[in-house]
């Protein structure tokens, strides 16, 4: 019998490059008990998988002999985590303290050595940067008032900076990671300290320990740009309780709570509008730029801001599932979901390192053993291709990316599911849409009255009166059309549904009847020309309802479920990208074909799930690889079978658990803004492999000619780094 694996969170303090995230995998991966391991950098937290009880000391002792930070995490209600359990590499045999922070900002600070929130210049690596930094400049001062003791002085400036690196080299080591960044530094700083290079070896320390810091800060803009995202919601809100409102922590609302929101004043939780109407600066969640009218029974979310009204608001989500915590909860989720590219470079980097240090022996050795070269000379050499062959540029190129792409993409409510995901996209072919809640609204409008006898607003009014009440997806379509047009709505007498026909009663002393043409037919004569426009509107797919008053055709409503606004544009992007699109819908065929006609998409109609699943693969038979778009429950078998399934927003929860990807926002163009990602974040890859590649081989001839020695090694190495990290920064600003 198989038992379940279990899942314990952590945040991890300190990590700031995907050679990290390595070594603690490799680390954990050793302890008994555990199946699996999930690290993000960019979300600063590990995910363990394990059968049976997880040994978590050993974890907490295991992470903490490698030099980071680590606390065991528990979901909180803001998508942050709490801490449990705390340890530091500099004490990493007691507990830490819970001081109410989250726990991903303790996790930072237990590693940099202060308060959550503190600015990395007083973090506690920034310190040994500066001290040894400092110590080096002392002993340039010493070395040159007192020549002869300058050698020493030297060794003690490298011996500040070069034991914790020697220390966390040891202790990878032990962990199952013998070859590490940490173990060519030190090699190399010995290596030239034992041939009289200790100021070289010195500098290099320095310059090293710069790198470092200037990856976490680096790392650190990445986890701000989701932190963000969590900080959009307020920590306070305005509730309703026993007659008069009250402040409360945003964490304690329960569903059904009313909360008080002021102009100017952010949502803080998902929730429906009871009372009031204002303009909602959505952009925060949305990217909309545009402020949207909202008013009573409208839905709103969780950090949009209220501009102009004071609203009341019925609380439908806890903190813990409202949209920022579901969003921020899946991007971190992702962003331990590595993409094929990356792990392609995570297992290269496993043999570059030994072949670094091969290569480096080898050419220390060979010409001096086979050419008589000087021993000294080509022993340096070697050991600045130990510092040129450091993999940090070249194992953060991809990580880096992806993890900026998926919180670029958030942010616009773009949300997908790990880096395979986001890889995935860029090879779609096809896309097939599912035609209700997808293309369309999903819910029915008027989109023409045809009145006889009497004007079009007369008309609504009418059918207005008899549908009050009514939760019928017509009724309410004609309630909404006429409050849209203000048309007086009179009571309506002795109003009943007759049941498949339609619904009568009395407006006044008119006799009224409101039906379907066949029905209204059996009360009043109806003429060619109203039986052609019933036909007309019945071909462009469109269900009519004929108004009969006094036993008169007064007139015709007309009513569809119809195009999202920016659903023609979307299907016109994804061709121009050279992607097929299809419209896939179990609705009737003259229906699917008007709405294919006006979208300008090939649609296939009155499908079944089943047949939506099988078109699915017969797409892929033909070599298309194909992304699904759908909302609904009838969608979630395609949505799996696809190569990349896609839930569109206010879908069901089947559809998003199934679905690889999420469309929050409802737009039809955000499919093509997706693949537009998906690209925009595989070329910046590239562009990030071939700079840490590219440096690493001009150094290297550089090196070997005699041109370069071991400054301009690690300045490559870390300069590498640094711009790798910085070009994948730059996807934080994509706009789609």
């Amino acid at each position: 019998m198989t038992v379940p694996l279990k899942q314990t969170r952590f945040r991890i303090g300190g990590m700031d490059c995907a050679s990290c995230a390595a070594k603690i995998d490799t680390a954990v991966r050793r302890l008994d008990g555990v199946a699996d391991v999930s690290v993000s950098v960019i979300g600063a937290s590990m995910t363990v998988s394990h059968g049976g009880a997880l040994p978590e000391d050993k974890v907490l002792r295991q992470v903490a002999r490698l030099g980071y930070g680590i606390k065991k995490a528990e979901a909180r209600i803001d998508g942050h985590a709490s801490a449990v359990k705390a340890y530091d590499h500099a004490d990493h045999d007691h507990e830490g303290h819970d001081h109410g922070e989250p726990a991903s900002k303790q996790a930072i600070a237990s590693y940099m050595g202060g308060e959550p929130g503190q600015a990395w210049w007083h973090s506690r690596r920034a310190t040994l940067t500066l001290a040894c930094a400092a110590v080096l400049l002392a002993a340039y001062g010493i070395g040159h008032l007192f020549p002869v003791s300058e050698r020493w002085v030297f060794l003690a400036a490298l011996l500040v900076g070069l034991l914790p690196v020697a220390r966390r080299a040891l202790m990878a080591g032990l962990a199952g990671t013998p070859f590490s960044i940490e173990m060519l530094m030190a090699i190399a700083a010995t290596g030239a300290v034992m041939i009289g290079a200790t100021e070289e070896a010195t500098a290099v320390v320095v310059l090293f320990l710069i790198g470092e810091l200037l990856e976490g800060v680096a790392a650190g803009r990445a986890r701000a740009s989701i932190q963000r995202l969590a900080d959009m919601v307020p920590k306070t809100a305005l509730v309703e309780r026993a007659g008069g409102t009250s402040e409360i922590p945003a964490e304690d609302l329960a569903i059904g709570d009313v909360i008080v929101v002021r102009p100017g004043d952010r949502i803080p939780a998902d929730g429906e509008i009871v009372e009031g109407s204002s303009d909602m600066d959505e952009a925060p969640v949305t990217g909309e730029s545009t402020p949207k009218r909202r008013g009573v029974a409208e839905v709103v979310f969780a950090g949009t801001i209220s501009t102009d009204g004071v609203l009341k608001v019925r609380v439908t989500a806890a903190a813990s599932d409202n949209t920022i915590a579901r969003i921020v909860r899946l991007v971190e989720e992702a962003q331990e979901a590595k993409a094929p590219t990356e792990r392609f470079i995570d297992r290269f980097s496993r043999y570059y390192t030994p072949a670094v240090l091969a290569v480096g022996a080898l050419v220390a050795l060979l010409p001096p053993l086979f050419a008589g070269s000087d021993w000294n000379e080509w022993i340096y050499k070697g050991l600045a291709i130990l510092l040129i062959g450091c993999p940090c540029a070249l194992v953060i190129s991809t990580p880096a990316a992806i993890a900026a792409g998926l919180a670029a993409g958030a942010r616009r409510g773009l949300l997908m599911k790990g880096g395979a995901v986001l890889e995935g996209f860029r090879g779609i072919t096809a896309v097939a849409f599912d035609k209700t809640g997808t293309l369309t609204a999903g819910k029915p409008v008027v989109t023409d009255i045809a009145a006889y006898g009497r004007d079009e607003r007369t008309v609504l009014a009418l059918a207005a009166a008899l549908e009050q009440g009514s939760s019928h997806p017509l009724a309410m379509a004609i309630l909404e059309r006429a409050k849209t047009a203000k048309a007086p709505v009179p009571p309506a007498l002795a109003a009943k549904a007759i049941s498949g026909k339609g619904v009568e009663g009395s407006v006044g002393a008119v006799a009224v009847f409101l039906g379907s043409g066949h029905a209204a037919s059996e009360r009043a004569v109806m003429t060619k020309a109203e039986r052609l426009a019933v036909d007309r509107f019945n071909g462009q797919g469109k269900t009519v309802s004929v108004l009969v008053a006094d036993g008169v055709v007064a007139g015709l409503i007309a009513m569809r479920d119809e195009p999202r606004p920016d659903a023609a544009s979307g299907i016109a992007a994804l061709k121009a990208e050279g992607i097929r699109a299809v419209m896939l819908t179990g609705d009737n065929r003259r229906t699917a074909e008007a709405i294919a006609a006006s979208l300008g998409i090939e649609a296939r109609a009155e499908l079944l799930p089943q047949d939506k699943l099988r078109i699915v693969g017969e797409l892929q038979c033909e070599g298309l690889k194909v992304a699904k778009v759908g909302d609904g429950i009838n969608d979630a078998p395609a949505l799996a079978a696809a190569d990349i399934g896609i839930a569109m927003g206010g879908g069901t929860d089947v559809a998003l658990e199934t679905a690889d990807a999420a469309i929050l926002h409802g737009r039809v163009m955000d499919v093509v803004r997706m693949v537009k990602l998906s690209r925009a974040v595989m070329a910046n890859i590239g562009q990030n492999i071939g700079v840490a590649l590219g440096l690493k081989a001009v150094f290297l001839v550089t090196t070997i000619a005699g041109i370069t020695g071991l400054w301009p090694a690690i300045l490559a190495d870390t300069g590498a780094t640094v711009l790798v990290t910085a070009n994948a920064m730059r996807l934080l600003r994509w706009r789609g």
